[in-house]
């Protein structure tokens, strides 16, 4: 008691004295520069508002004063847009500045299109509206697009007339938008525009003032739109604190404005929309939303500056909200929320002092201990060295016995708990490397099992397709063959009667030579000599076109097998010789492009052990990507090129080893690299644009020919002289491979 009394005594009375001084001054000090910090970054957005949002009011004044006074032509488009062309591009933040006349004419410019800078707008009375791209005298350069467009039905328009006088709208949230040009605009597209800076959407409030003539009779509406995301911009770059944040609200809880990092804008049902302080990801606006509705209800209750503070976190949040109105119809809200953290600096400065009052009384209360009791400070000592050196990892720690009782049995409890700790940390060491190995082992089987997975998904979406292609394609076949087969029996039958019928013709002429006058004149009339030749050469080419359209039939009923789940004996030829014929558009010259030449070097083969349709699916793989290869060797060819090397592809079978039957198909296109081959077959990888490609036609069909059928797939390739794919099979399934 003599030892430990005096000690915390003066402790106690020492910290408790600074501490209580450095919490009070602390405490003084952070309120004081929060509030000034907050005044002065609201006064800092009052006058960004009063100096941002009086510019559109001013020209909106000007432009009515220029319309009343005859300086600006309503009658004249051309000339009032380019005066709006000239304003718009003076002041970078304008999105739109014209007028809209009552019998729907109207004539602006600005910025609404993502990709051009200043856009010339006009508009019909028939509510015709067309977009030009300026040139730099703001002339009318090029014919963007044209679409229908009532301005008379848009709310901005309606309430300006109903109001009367100059006000503002309702804030609009609009996408900048990236419309399908006009061919003569296309070259301008890629012109930079000021006002999206990357960006897909922006809000804008518009100015608007009705203008009359001397009866007082309403003639239209003038407005100009300004874009409202530079004002997040500016927040952005008002440095209240490291974590202070500031944002401007509308009375119905919308957002104009905010210094956080998420957007105030998003996308639904394809309507951009603005967020409310109510439901907005940044959890701190939310929080502060909250503390605005309980303390006042509802935002229209505020009407003069408040300061409050709320808890976020944990933490003490400075809160100031002060409305912003001006006499146009605006009345917006202000708030600046900043953070107690940010102001620590002086916290700690206090705090130093603190702990060096601290440590004046350790010296002193250790000078006034030690001469009393250096026996059992340093047994503690030690005790503390040893502590600290396991705080700090250091486990291998044992502390001497010592000659008073207490600090003994305390010296051995410690060494006991240094071992028993250091014993915990190895299993637990030992314990984390199983589990680590065991997570590892882990991902990699899950990882495995979702690429299986979607492989498997992709081969079944890409085999219920072909399906549903082979299904359709039996079924239009089969209807088709019906009617052509009647045709085709039938002809030969009208070829006979025709023959017939000219031979009673010819006989009667023989019979009767000297026909009445009306005879005589049919005959001439409908040149009987030349009807009776043409007629049969008519009937031969319709038997040669039903005889075209069976064998296109049958081409089609045998590709149509993509269905048949079973294995069946057929002719390899028979097959790609219907794959070539389903292909045969695109072997065809073109305009613009040459034909492509087949060349067969088929071999005697016997009927082959196969699924049908699946085959088939492979042959239309390779031979649709050996077609695509040609045409973009083609477009890199000249004219002069081409014919020296005409497009071709060649198709050539022979029999292997009398079990095993092969398939090449080459072609002269671009070809490809070493490291292209070696992932040809992998799922989703493909050489082809977006769109054109699924990276799974060669997977399935590698899949096919070496899993249902037992064979081989192949492929060879040489950059700039071509590819070859070569497909190999038993002729027999022995094995009824994966049947």
């Amino acid at each position: 008691m003599i030892l430990i009394v005096p000690f915390v005594l003066q402790i106690f009375a020492a910290v408790g004295l600074v501490g209580y001084l450095s919490f009070k001054n602390s405490q003084k000090a952070v309120n004081n520069l929060a509030e000034q910090l907050i005044d002065k970054a609201g006064q800092q957005v009052d006058d960004r508002l009063d100096m941002y949002l009086a510019l559109p009011i001013q020209l909106t004044q000007i432009n009515v004063d220029a319309i009343a006074n005859r300086e600006l032509n309503l009658n004249d488009p051309i000339a009032s847009g380019h005066y709006f062309w000239r304003q718009a591009k003076a002041f970078p933040h304008l999105s739109y500045v014209g007028y809209s006349l009552i019998d729907k004419r109207e004539a602006g410019a600005g910025r609404w299109i993502k990709g051009v800078d200043l856009v010339l707008y006009e508009n019909l009375s028939s509510g015709k509206a067309s977009d030009y791209v300026a040139d730099a005298q703001g002339r009318r350069a090029k014919l963007l697009q044209s679409y229908d467009f009532n301005p008379l039905t848009e709310p901005w328009y309606q309430d300006t007339v109903t109001a009367g006088k100059l006000t503002w709208s309702k804030i609009k949230a609009a996408e900048i938008r990236n419309s399908q040009f006009t061919e003569a605009g296309k070259a301008l597209q890629k012109q930079d525009n000021s006002l999206d800076n990357g960006l897909d959407y922006y809000i804008a409030v518009s100015a608007a003032a009705p203008f009359y003539d001397n009866n007082r009779k309403l003639l239209g509406v003038t407005s100009i739109d300004l874009a409202l995301t530079s004002i997040s911009d500016f927040l952005r770059h008002l440095k209240v604190s490291p974590e202070g944040q500031v944002f401007i609200i509308e009375r119905n809880g919308k957002l104009v404005g905010s210094s956080g990092n998420f957007p105030i804008l998003y996308k639904v049902n394809n309507q951009v929309e603005r967020y409310s302080v109510f439901d907005i990801p940044d959890r701190l606006i939310r929080k502060v939303a909250q503390g605005l509705q309980k303390r006042f209800h509802t935002l229209q209750a505020i009407q003069n500056q408040q300061e409050f503070n709320i808890v976020f976190n944990g933490e003490k949040q400075f809160l100031q909200i002060k409305p912003w109105r001006d006499k146009y119809g605006l009345d917006w809200l202000v708030v600046v929320a900043v953070p107690e953290s940010d102001f620590m600096a002086q916290i700690h400065a206090h705090n130093r002092t603190t702990m060096l009052l601290c440590l004046g009384a350790l010296v002193i209360a250790t000078i006034i201990a030690i001469s009393t009791s250096r026996r059992i400070a340093q047994p503690i000592l030690r005790l503390s060295q040893a502590a600290e050196a396991i705080a700090n990892g250091k486990l291998e720690q044992n502390v001497a016995s010592s000659n008073v009782r207490e600090l003994d049995i305390l010296a051995r409890a410690f060494n006991y708990m240094a071992q028993q700790l250091q014993e915990s940390f190895q299993a637990l060491a030992q314990t984390n490397e199983q589990l680590e190995h065991r997570v590892e082992e882990r991902t990699a089987d899950l990882t495995n099992t979702l690429q299986e997975l979607q492989q498997t998904q992709a081969r079944m979406i890409q085999s219920e397709k072909m399906s549903s292609l082979g299904q359709m394609v039996a079924g239009v076949a089969h209807e088709i063959n019906n009617p052509v087969n009647f045709i085709h029996g039938n002809v030969d039958f009208v070829h006979d009667y025709t023959e017939s019928l000219l031979e009673l013709v010819q006989l009667y002429q023989s019979e009767y030579p000297n026909p009445t006058s009306a005879i005589a004149e049919k005959i001439a009339d409908i040149d009987l000599e030349f009807v009776s030749e043409d007629l049969l050469k008519l009937l031969t080419s319709m038997k040669l076109g039903t005889e075209r359209i069976r064998e296109i039939v049958k081409s089609l009923r045998n590709f149509s097998r993509l269905d048949e789940a079973e294995i069946k004996e057929v002719d390899i030829h028979e097959g790609i010789e219907s794959t070539l014929l389903i292909l045969h558009h695109r072997l065809q010259p073109e305009p613009g492009t040459v034909a492509i030449a087949v060349t067969r070097d088929y071999a005697i083969l016997p009927l082959v052990e196969c699924y049908p349709g699946q085959l088939n699916q492979v042959l239309m793989n390779i031979l649709a990507n050996a077609i695509d290869a040609i045409e973009e060797a083609n477009i890199h060819r000249t004219s002069q090129e081409i014919p020296a090397n005409p497009s071709q592809i060649t198709i050539s079978t022979a029999v292997i080893n009398a079990d095993w039957i092969k398939i090449a198909i080459a072609d002269n296109g671009l070809g490809m690299t070493e490291a292209i081959i070696q992932h040809i077959f992998d799922p989703f990888f493909t050489t082809k644009p977006v769109g054109k490609g699924t990276g799974m036609g060669m997977s399935i069909s590698y899949q096919i020919i070496t899993e249902k059928h037992g064979g081989k797939l192949e492929c060879f390739s040489t950059p700039g002289k071509g590819t070859e794919i070569l497909v190999q099979i038993p002729i027999r399934q022995l094995n009824e491979v994966n049947r």
